[in-house]
């Protein structure tokens, strides 16, 4: 067997009369076939490199009665390149062809047609197309997948040949091979031919196993309609398929349909197939948890393309005492997508109830969802206020913890609605242990220190144990403290707390984040306070419920994959499976205006090579990362290396211009930070 390296050999430019030469002595004294081969790959080697070797056809086209596979292979190869380009010649190879087809080799067999559908020539198809219609029903699977790509290439060299041919229908009966490579490559050919194709697949579907009906269903998705009217007809024929008994049938059944949609603007059939599609999933929810929650997160995707689907569902999808904690967290998410004024106060008695069991992230979850619903619904708002107030009553420290976390949300939300229930967050101040409850909780007394009357004290208190704060706290602490300063400068105790906490970020925390947002403060306050109390201070947007949605175009792509692992982990195959292939929707007259405006290109599968992939065919590409620069020299040094500056705590990070390109030089600008001392009055101990 030829060795890795060792035909680098024959690559080297070779004339044509000396290859003629070779292959004529080769006719002789070569009973083990060796010289023919040794000029076979040279001839194969120059094609490869460009060169034209097509002179050579009569002299290579007799190797082709060698029984050699090798010799064969190379020989077909030579004719896919020219054979096209001798259509006076191309008779002479028939007979071979022909021998070769009925070869006992199903892989001579399959490489006799293969070849042949690649030459689009009269003499050559009308000789393919008599041993296609064999081999597709041929012995061997291997023949039968590779004469189903053959069909495609026969109908693009002449359609009406292969239609009168049968070879629709052949091609329908591939589609229930009982192997699964014969009816996959069936199902990736079929619909590059034509609508009327897939009425004929369509009409197959009540006389295929669940297998093959879920095969011709996907299939739906290569096809793209070029009228309206094409794809509600699909749609109309295959809607009885959601009372199918089999789950992969139905959501098989659910994709194609969502697909089609896209593709039509009859409103009213539209919201017909909607309401037809809830009842199947729901029923998809008795099934056992493993099936559920497959089906849930499929739910969860489809409605938010499609809300009317289970619009008025939302008591379905209610926990149980026994499901399993997946379960219940995929449902606490469709619960939230659902709500709606009509039924919030439904879903909030239920999350309340939520909030009382013992499973403790399942109670964090709830809790959170009350806060979101308060967001999301306003008219809900006020009820959902009262329930967080009641639960943080209860002192249990995880709850009173996500009370917190969500109430800074709903601050931002409905801003002067809720204040006066600061002080009740302010009395449960000790009882918050983890970094993002305790970050939300010095973001509102930052936000709100001038209607806290000790807002100076709590955030003294905080800061006692700054440095051994996360970084979460620290960033939240540093921005509250400088709130505080815009508010009440006039106070030496302050001017005390900003000055030292000032001091702790830019001398003693190594964080770069950190200390490029202390110098920055510290700066903004000594050059201008007034501004910088109304860039920290300045109005903030209210947070709305969009951040919850996720982008169209990624949604419609996402639902292509219904059914599959991609809609289970929520992200497209391409990007956890090597080699996967992505699908996506393709522009025709019929796509309508909104999912054409949000078409996504396909991306090709990109794996860092420390992530677990499916092994598939190819090279495997290395994904190198450059390393990362070296942090400058100039300006603060290691400051410098902090890269972005997260703002989670919801602190604002205020942006100033660098004062050396508008000011002119002079001493303080040698030193920026030498007037920063300024900023705070005569402290001692600066």
């Amino acid at each position: 067997m030829t060795q890795p390296g060792q035909d680098a050999k024959f690559f080297q430019r070779g004339k044509i009369e000396e290859f003629r030469a070779e292959l004529h002595a080769a006719e002789t004294k070569d009973k083990k076939f060796q010289k023919r081969r040794t000029v076979l790959k040279k001839i194969v080697a120059n094609i490869t490199m460009g060169n034209d070797m097509s002179a050579l056809f009569t002299d290579v086209v007799q190797c082709l009665g060698t029984p050699l596979l090798e010799i064969k292979k190379m020989v077909y190869l030579f004719l896919v390149s020219y054979g096209r380009t001798k259509p006076d010649q191309i008779h002479l190879v028939i007979p071979n062809f022909l021998q070769d087809c009925n070869d006992r080799n199903p892989l001579i067999r399959a490489l006799a047609i293969r070849t042949m559908s690649y030459i689009p020539i009269p003499v050559v198809t009308d000789a393919l197309s008599d041993n296609l219609r064999h081999a597709l029903k041929d012995r061997d699977a291997y023949v039968r997948k590779t004469a189903a790509i053959c069909v495609a290439k026969l109908y693009a060299a002449d359609p009406r040949k292969a239609e009168k041919g049968g070879f629709v229908e052949l091609l329908r009966d591939l589609m229930l091979d009982n192997n699964a490579t014969v009816v996959a490559n069936a199902d990736g050919v079929i619909f590059k031919l034509n609508l009327a194709t897939t009425n004929k697949l369509l009409a197959a579907l009540g006389e295929s196993s669940e297998w093959g009906q879920i095969y011709i269903l996907d299939s739906l998705l290569r096809y793209v309609p070029e009228r309206c009217a094409d794809a509600e007809m699909l749609g109309e024929r295959i809607t009885v398929q959601l009372q199918h008994g089999n789950s992969a049938v139905v959501l098989t059944t659910i994709k194609a349909l969502l697909y089609l949609m896209n593709y039509m603007e009859n409103r009213q059939l539209i919201d017909h197939i909607c309401k037809k599609m809830g009842p199947p999933l729901v029923t998809l929810l008795s099934s056992g948890p493993e099936v559920q929650y497959v089906a849930l997160r499929n739910i969860l995707l489809i409605i938010q393309r499609r809300p009317a689907v289970l619009k008025n569902d939302v008591r379905v999808f209610f926990c149980k005492y026994n499901d399993p904690i997946y379960v219940k967290l995929a449902k606490l998410e469709i619960m939230y997508r659902l709500a709606r004024a009509e039924n919030a106060n439904e879903v909030l008695n239920e999350l309340q109830e939520y909030a009382s069991e013992v499973d403790i992230d399942f109670v964090r979850k709830a809790v959170r969802s009350i806060g979101r619903l308060a967001i999301k619904v306003e008219a809900a708002s006020d009820s959902c206020i009262q329930a967080l107030l009641g639960l943080i009553e209860t002192k249990v420290t995880y709850v009173v913890q996500e009370a917190t976390i969500v109430i800074k949300d709903i601050f931002r939300r409905y801003p002067g609605k809720y204040e006066g229930i600061i002080p009740t967050l302010c009395e449960n101040l000790d009882v918050l242990d983890e970094p993002e409850a305790k970050a939300a909780m010095v973001w509102i007394i930052g936000q709100f220190a001038n209607i806290i009357d000790n807002a100076d004290e709590l955030l003294d208190d905080l800061c006692y144990t700054y440095t051994d704060e996360s970084v979460e706290v620290q960033l939240a602490l540093l921005t509250a403290v400088v709130k505080l300063f815009a508010y009440k400068s006039h106070m030496d105790k302050v001017k005390e707390l900003v000055h030292k906490v000032l001091k702790w970020v830019t001398e003693d925390i190594d964080n770069p984040d950190l200390r490029d947002r202390g110098f920055m403060y510290w700066r903004m306050l000594a050059l201008n306070p007034s501004a910088a109390g109304e860039i920290v201070l300045a109005e903030k947007p209210a947070i709305t419920t969009d951040s919850d949605r996720m982008d169209r175009g990624a949604l419609d792509q996402l639902l292509l994959h219904t059914g599959t692992l991609g809609s289970i982990y929520h992200k497209n195959p391409e990007t956890f499976i090597r080699n996967a292939a992505g699908k996506a929707l393709k522009d025709s007259p019929a796509l309508n205006a909104h999912s054409r405006a949000v078409l996504v290109p396909l991306a090709r599968s990109q794996l860092p090579p420390s992530l677990v992939t499916v092994p598939g065919p190819g090279p495997v590409e290395s994904h190198s990362q450059e390393p990362p620069a070296p942090p400058s020299k100039s300006g603060h040094g290691d400051d410098d290396a902090g890269g972005s500056h997260p703002a989670d705590d919801g602190s604002e990070v205020g942006i100033v211009p660098d004062d050396d390109d508008e000011e002119p030089r002079g001493a303080a600008n040698d030193d920026p930070y030498s007037n920063l001392g300024g900023a705070f009055g005569s402290l001692s101990g600066g």
